[in-house]
């Protein structure tokens, strides 16, 4: 694929080119961006349900979110049509199962969870991811209210011996690809401990009470750029991402930072820092309007739904 824009620090992160974010494989194959949008999106809601379910470390499901997500741009990147966001092998659905010319779908997400826990002290075997996004796959899309349902726990989930074998092939197999499209390069830095230093360097602190809570908003809005529709995360560095968190931290919950342009400090310029902020309180706006438009149909995760989803646009288009 289009290398990605590097820098030499573990700090920084390689950067998404213009060609990556305006040509993606997906829309190339005919996806429309709100659709492909409303997938990364639910993906990266997938895997975060996923990270809390494992009992990881938000800062390694961070690392997976933002794994896929560089997977899924650029013109040699993973396209939806030819790659699922979900386990869906059929033999393992239970109850929800999927016609069986998708036996051969990969699960992009699971890999990618599984790829950025495996370095860490938190990595997760085959069959504990393989596990959880088999059940998260059943209950989309209100994931919190639904995994501790009776028969939806990922406890009570079982996946027979010969179907977690088939399904563990191919997680490797996903595993392969996604290290090969993005040239092996899994480094992902990740803004949550310069957050706090940040704030530190800032007597953010002073009230405990105040620098607490501007702490957890703060935090907040990092896992907003996550999910952002822009893939805040390809285009801006970490430190961008902290400053702007902060900056917006701050003004909700009435903590006085220095009244000098502070941010240049870390290297962040006033255009910047205002694009970043509208986007991040731009994402609620956005999730309300996703909520609105699909309520509780599934956005379209797989293969199948997908190809289905496009199909019924088509005929509403030949219909006007």
């Amino acid at each position: 694929m289009t290398p990605f824009i590097t820098e030499s620090s573990h700090l920084v992160n390689p950067l998404a080119s213009s060609l990556q974010l305006e040509t993606s494989a997906s829309r190339l194959d005919g996806v429309p961006r709100d659709l492909e949008d409303s997938i990364c999106f639910e993906t990266g809601r997938l895997l975060q349900a996923a990270g809390v379910s494992l009992r990881l470390p938000q800062e390694i499901t961070a690392q997976s979110i933002v794994l896929w997500q560089r997977f899924s741009i650029g013109p040699d990147g993973g396209s939806f049509l030819e790659y699922d966001a979900e386990v869906s092998d059929a033999s393992i659905m239970g109850e929800w199962k999927y016609p069986d010319h998708l036996t051969a779908s990969q699960a992009t997400a699971a890999a990618a969870l599984y790829l950025a826990a495996k370095s860490t002290g938190h990595s997760q075997s085959p069959r504990n991811v393989i596990t959880v996004f088999s059940c998260l796959a059943g209950i989309r899309p209100e994931y919190p209210d639904r995994m501790t349902n009776e028969g939806h726990s990922v406890a009570n989930f079982h996946i027979a011996e010969a179907d977690y074998e088939l399904a563990r092939e191919r997680l490797y197999r996903m595993e392969s690809i996604i290290l090969r499209t993005l040239g092996f390069n899994t480094h992902v830095a990740v803004p949550f401990t310069l957050c706090i230093n940040y704030m530190q360097t800032l007597d953010t602190f002073k009230s405990h009470t105040k620098g607490s809570l501007a702490a957890k908003r703060a935090f907040a809005h990092l896992n907003s750029a996550l999910l952002s529709p822009q893939l805040l995360c390809l285009t801006h560095q970490p430190s961008s991402l902290a400053t702007a968190s902060i900056y917006l931290a701050a003004r909700e919950t009435d903590v006085k930072l220095p009244e000098v342009e502070w941010w240049e400090v870390f290297d962040v310029d006033r255009e910047e820092l205002g694009f970043l902020v509208v986007a991040l309180k731009s994402l609620e706006g956005f999730a309300m309007e996703e909520k609105r438009r699909w309520g509780r149909k599934k956005v379209p995760l797989t293969v199948l739904d997908l190809e289905s989803e496009l199909e019924r646009r088509k005929m509403l288009d030949v219909g006007e």
